[in-house]
This record gives structure tokens, C-alpha cells and sequence, in this order.
């Protein structure tokens, strides 16, 4: 099987809240290569119910990105996955058909929601059940805000990365990592906490059947099953949580390593084999979330590149066009800030005025305020990033603390992975040796998630094996790794 596995192409559907690609992984001269064949843009829709994802759209670019590959892989392609951003979900019909474009986990409705939850399960008993941060954005508040606002409740849902799996063929399921997203699971489990259910009045029985990551759920169908490469094409959940199958991709071993995923969220933390919910962790508010072969990623949610995409979205609407690669230069020539802002300051992890809660900040703190002038981009992108440098070093200490790890690595992928001002300043910042992965990390992970299950390295406790998906994310990234580096210019 090894060798068809090898000779067939593999293809991964990145979902992500600015941008989704759909990748194709062929085998040449028995070296694997990576091809983005469609790239197109995301971003939630402001509607006069909340805000909303377009789910036609993003399911339309996902079958445009498979034809291409279609077209492209003539050997045939053995199987597909999909990952993407966790917590955000699709209410069905009995016919398997949405109700209503998906809301989006920054949608404000979740706010009272979360306070209604708190006052009928204590946040210290949510985290002793789940081991899962407080974040009000979690799919656990999101399905009680649809309850505050009379929906049904045994209505049926799914999570995004899996509904787009579900429309391509597969069976309605919900991944294992994506699934301790919800803050629903309970903890060092794969089932979903009846607990929770029952206190909150819930439907369990609307809620999708957990299965191991790396499963393999079903075969392309509809139009896409006629094209050649597509017959008999094997749907397999990857790690459908994006991160955890970035973290997936990671090649390395030992204890004394962590990691940043770095893209519209920093997700800052280390691998466990086991979930962590002392006291400290719990203060700190520490997530334990599930990984590839049921590791645990113990990790923090930090405010990521969504926030400077803010800023300089502002600044475009203001007619101001900013070249990231420019400013990051500019930024490089300016002297650290006297004062180091919050980048996890609630007000900033929420849509638009990012300028003016910055000042906000600022002045609360008796500290010069800017004036909305572009002389002042670059010195507000350096307060941006300096403070995001010191929010993944404070991480970083109360991670080696909590798991007494002695961290001496930290490896930075994503998208963000490419800012060379913010790496340098994360070094300087924590002391540890920065090492970069790639920019696809998530789909390499994806892929060598795929590989292990063609491979046989499955079984229906743990999924795929932790080893196996190393050992594939090591072979394919090396060739794919060294290709990135001589591609990319910043």
C-alpha cells in the first residue's frame, strides 16, 4: 500500500478566517512536493442578525480549489481533509442543509451568553470538567446565546471544518481535537460531557458523534466523484482544529520545546501527554486542548496578526495603502516604546477602533496619545508588536513554571512565521532559540495526519499514532521546508 500511497496525490483544505487554500501534495522522483493551487479570501460579513461567515462562498472555493487539483493529478488523489478554525458551527435541517449562514466567534452575542452560563456552572467547575480556557467565543457560548435567543435545541450542528467535510461526502462527525474546542468534551476523554449538558439544557443528542482524529469518514461525492482523479476519493478529519494540525507538523522531540502558531490568533503553549489543571494553570487560564494521537496542546490564546490587520485595515479605508513588508521596515528602525501595551486587552480582541482603544489604553495608563495622522502607523505597529513580544514571553514563563519544563526552543509557524521584526523581538524577549517553520505548517500537518492513516497507523482509540505523523511531517517537510525558504523573500 506504501507505494500506491505514495504514488497517489493527497490534497488539504485550510479554512481560515482571512484566507482558505486548498493544497495538493504529489510524489515526484519519490520526493513529495506542495503546491497552493486556489487561494481565496475570507472574512466575516456584518448582517443585521450579527456577524456572519458566507458558508456558499467558502464551500464554493473549496470545490473550485478541488478541481484544480483534479486537473492537475493525474496519478489520482487518495484523500482529502479538512481543518480550519475551531468553535464556529452550522445549525442543520433534517435535510442536512444549513438553517443559517454560520455565526462568527467574534459576533458580540456571546457576551451575555457567557455570563447566563457562569452564573449556572461556576467557571472553576467548567474548567475542572473540560481543562479548556474560559473564552467567551467557545462553541459552548455560542450554543447557549442560541438557546437565549429561542432556537431549537435539538436542532443538529456541526463544527465548520467538518460540515465542509459532510458536503464533500463524508459522515456527520465531530474530529477529537476540534471537538475540545467546544469546551464540551470532558477532560482526558473523547465524549462529550453529559454534565454540561444536563445543567445547561442542552440537546447531547443534537451534538455530532466524536471520532479519533486521522478517521476516515467517507468518499468524495456528487459532481466532484465524476471527475477522474476524485472516484473513490477517501474523506479523513485530520486534526480539523487548524493549530493542532500546525503543531502536528513541527519536527521535533524532547520536553524542552514549545511552540507559537501564529496567524489571526498567537496560540503559545507546548505539547503535554497528559492535561494540566492545577491551580495555576487554572488562574492563568490555560487551555488543555486535544492534538494529533491524543497528546495534549497546553496553550494561551493570544491576540495574533488579526489585530495588526486591524490597524491597517483602518488605515486603508482612510486611503492610506500599507506595504506590510515596508512597514515592518520602518518599524525596525524605531526604538523600543516606553511602554508596552496589552494586546490581550479585551476591548482589542473585538472588531474595529483599534487606534482608539489603543488610546484608550494609553491614556488610562497616563501615557501619550496618537493622533490618526500616517506619520503615526509605523510607531503604533511597533507598540503592536513589541507588545505581542511580551505577551508570548509572559506565556512562555508560566508555561515552563506550571509544567516545569526547561524550554530552551520555541517554534514559530503560520503565516506570521514570516515576520522577521516580531521573530527577532520574541527572542530577544523570551531568550530561546527562535527556529521557523513553514508558512503551511497546518497543511503539512494536515498531510502527514493523511499519510499515517493510508499508512495504517490508526486504530480507533487514539486515532493516528503521534509517531507515525512525525515521521511523515519530518519527510515531507524537509524537501517542502527547504523549497519555502529559497521561495520566500521576507
Amino acid at each position: 500500500m506504501e507505494t500506491s500511497a505514495k504514488r497517489a496525490a493527497l490534497v488539504a483544505v485550510d479554512l481560515g478566517a482571512q484566507s482558505c487554500r486548498v493544497s495538493l501534495l504529489r510524489w515526484k522522483q519519490g520526493q513529495p512536493q506542495m503546491q497552493v493551487m486556489h487561494r481565496f479570501p475570507n472574512g466575516p460579513i456584518a448582517t443585521q442578525d450579527g456577524l456572519r461567515w458566507d458558508i456558499g462562498r467558502i464551500l464554493d472555493g473549496v470545490k473550485d480549489g478541488l478541481r484544480l487539483c483534479a486537473d492537475a493529478a493525474a496519478e489520482g488523489i487518495a484523500s482529502v481533509g479538512v481543518d480550519g478554525w475551531a468553535v464556529d458551527y452550522l445549525r442543520l435541517d433534517e435535510n442536512g442543509d444549513p438553517l443559517a449562514d454560520p455565526f462568527c466567534y467574534r459576533d458580540e452575542r456571546t457576551q451575555r451568553a457567557e455570563k447566563k452560563v457562569h452564573e449556572i456552572i461556576s467557571p472553576s467547575r467548567l474548567y475542572s470538567l473540560t481543562g479548556i480556557q474560559l473564552l467567551g467565543l467557545n462553541t459552548l457560548y455560542q450554543l447557549y446565546a442560541d438557546k437565549l435567543a429561542g432556537g431549537r435545541p435539538g436542532t443538529f450542528w456541526l463544527n465548520l471544518p467538518e460540515y465542509v467535510t459532510y458536503r464533500l461526502g463524508g459522515h456527520r462527525v465531530a474530529e477529537y481535537t476540534n471537538a475540545t474546542h467546544t469546551q464540551l468534551v470532558r477532560l482526558g476523554g473523547q465524549e462529550w460531557c453529559e454534565e454540561i449538558f444536563e445543567s445547561l439544557g442542552l440537546d447531547i443528542s443534537a451534538a455530532p458523534k466524536i471520532v479519533p482524529t486521522g478517521s476516515i469518514v467517507g468518499s468524495i461525492g456528487g459532481d466532484l466523484a465524476k471527475l477522474t482523479a476524485l472516484g473513490g476519493t477517501k474523506l479523513i478529519v485530520p486534526a480539523c482544529h487548524d493549530t493542532a494540525s500546525a503543531i502536528a507538523a513541527i519536527p521535533a522531540s524532547g520536553e524542552d520545546w514549545a511552540f507559537i502558531s501564529s496567524g489571526t490568533w498567537s496560540l503559545v503553549g507546548t505539547v503535554l501527554k497528559s492535561p494540566c489543571v492545577g491551580d495555576e494553570a487554572r488562574e492563568m487560564n490555560f487551555t488543555n486542548l486535544g492534538g494529533a494521537g491524543r497528546s495534549i496542546c497546553f496553550l494561551k490564546n493570544v491576540n495574533g496578526m488579526w489585530l495588526l490587520r486591524q490597524y491597517m485595515d483602518e488605515w486603508e479605508e482612510r486611503g492610506s495603502a500599507i506595504s506590510l513588508s515596508a512597514l515592518l521596515q520602518e518599524c525596525e528602525a524605531l526604538p523600543a516604546p516606553d511602554y508596552l501595551i496589552d494586546v490581550d486587552d479585551p476591548p482589542l480582541t473585538r472588531p474595529g477602533g483599534t487606534l482608539g482603544k489603543i488610546n484608550a489604553q494609553l491614556q488610562r495608563a497616563g501615557r501619550r496619545t496618537f493622533s490618526a495622522e500616517s506619520r503615526n502607523i509605523p510607531v503604533i505597529a511597533n507598540l503592536i508588536f513589541h507588545g505581542m513580544a511580551e505577551r508570548y514571553a509572559e506565556v512562555l514563563r508560566s508555561i515552563a513554571t506550571i509544567t516545569g519544563k526547561r524550554l530552551k526552543r520555541l517554534f514559530i509557524v503560520g503565516g506570521g512565521g514570516k515576520n522577521f521584526l516580531l521573530n527577532r523581538l520574541t527572542a530577544e524577549r523570551t531568550g530561546l532559540e527562535v527556529l521557523r517553520g513553514s508558512t503551511e505548517s497546518t497543511t503539512l500537518g494536515n498531510f502527514a495526519i493523511q499519510m499515517a492513516t493510508l499508512q495504517g497507523s490508526w486504530n480507533e482509540t487514539t486515532g493516528v499514532a503521534a509517531s507515525a505523523v512525525a515521521r511523515w511531517a519530518e519527510e515531507i517537510a524537509e524537501p517542502v521546508f527547504e523549497e519555502a525558504r529559497n521561495r520566500e523573500t521576507v
